[in-house]
């Protein structure tokens, strides 16, 4: 599944940064959840047993189904996705419906349950969800109908519309009143007019198109190749491509981590029959690359802890019952390991 990266926001505002401490604006207090770790644990298909973990990585505490726990319900889904923004959070599930849960204790805002297909991620903009979709498989599997559903309420409720895109939109983000979708079939990136709520432009990149993320005020696009990797920059006064980097790592996934000191660590693949996983170490800024880090089987999603400089590595254990979360250091130093729930493949650092 497609889980790369869970961010802590996805929405670029560069003005915003000047006015982000107003005066005598109330705070929420601090909830349980508002700290420490989340482990996004996908599920096992047909059970739909998703759920959220959450560690407090100071104690070693690790609070188990909270979801369930907070709203006396299963979350009865497949997990894909965990998104921060707008104060809320959004967990998205590919078997078609997306929860809106507060941060603090995860009790539920607000859902979308129907007229989804196999949502992938989302970014909130104008007051709205933009959220990527598969959209529904042909009778070859193919998935011509992919889209962008717009909800117009940032709380959920129902989808107004539909914007098609390329086959198999991944990773959106939003940067003003305009919304950047990863194509990762295709090897396109769709610009969208928030407000107009339709594509207005096109970029046409190399590779599978996975994950964007921000850096030094800029947005950029990891994008995944047979035998290589990609790293681009768009100029965002007109959105055409400002860099492109390549890197010589094969077998990527399009799942990465964002470490310190601008390194990178990229989970990697060989598939079947070998079945050989790995983390390669990049630096995008620096000639740094090491594509054979850390190696091992069954790896399925990772994630950085940069406060104590700890990579988190997510083991499926084949979905034979319950995942592995093991903890390594800068060095690739096993720290620890313990038990996760069915399929974990993210995290979310807060």
């Amino acid at each position: 599944m497609k889980f790369n990266l869970i961010r802590l926001g996805k929405s670029l505002s560069l003005s915003l940064l000047l006015f982000s401490c107003i005066e005598n604006d109330p705070e929420r207090p601090l909830g349980e959840f508002d700290s420490g770790i989340l482990i996004m644990n996908e599920g096992a298909f047909g059970a739909n047993d998703g759920e959220v973990f959450h560690l407090n990585p100071s104690t070693g505490t690790l609070k188990t189904n909270i979801f369930e726990s907070a709203n006396a319900r299963p979350f009865a889904g497949l997990l894909e996705d965990i998104i921060y923004e707008n104060d809320n959070l959004y967990l998205v599930a590919n078997t078609g419906k997306i929860e809106i849960v507060n941060p603090g204790d995860f009790t539920s805002l607000g859902a979308i349950t129907s007229d989804l297909d196999q949502p992938r991620s989302l970014t909130v903009n104008s007051g709205k969800l933009f959220i990527s979709d598969y959209g529904p498989y042909d009778q070859s599997y193919g998935t011509p109908s992919s889209y962008i559903a717009v909800v117009r309420n940032s709380l959920g409720g129902v989808v107004a519309k539909k914007i098609p895109v390329s086959r198999k939109p991944e990773d959106v983000i939003s940067f003003g009143n305009y919304i950047l979708v990863a194509g990762s079939e295709e090897g396109k990136v769709e610009v969208i007019d928030a407000e107009k709520e339709e594509v207005i432009k096109t970029i046409e990149v190399e590779g599978s198109p996975a994950v964007f993320y921000e850096a030094a005020g800029k947005i950029w696009l990891y994008s995944t190749g047979s035998d290589e990797v990609y790293f681009y920059s768009f100029h965002l006064d007109n959105f055409t491509l400002a860099t492109t980097n390549i890197y010589p790592i094969p077998n990527a996934t399009g799942k990465i981590a964002f470490g310190n000191n601008d390194i990178m660590y990229l989970l990697t693949s060989s598939g079947w029959p070998e079945y050989r996983d790995g983390i390669a170490q990049v630096s995008v800024l620096g000639p740094e690359l090491n594509p054979n880090w850390y190696s091992g089987s069954g790896f399925y999603g990772i994630g950085f802890d940069k406060e104590r400089g700890e990579l988190y590595l997510a083991n499926t254990n084949g979905f034979q019952g319950n995942g592995t979360i093991t903890v390594l250091d800068e060095n690739g130093t096993e720290l620890r390991s313990f038990e996760s729930g069915r399929g974990p493949s993210g995290f979310l650092m807060r």
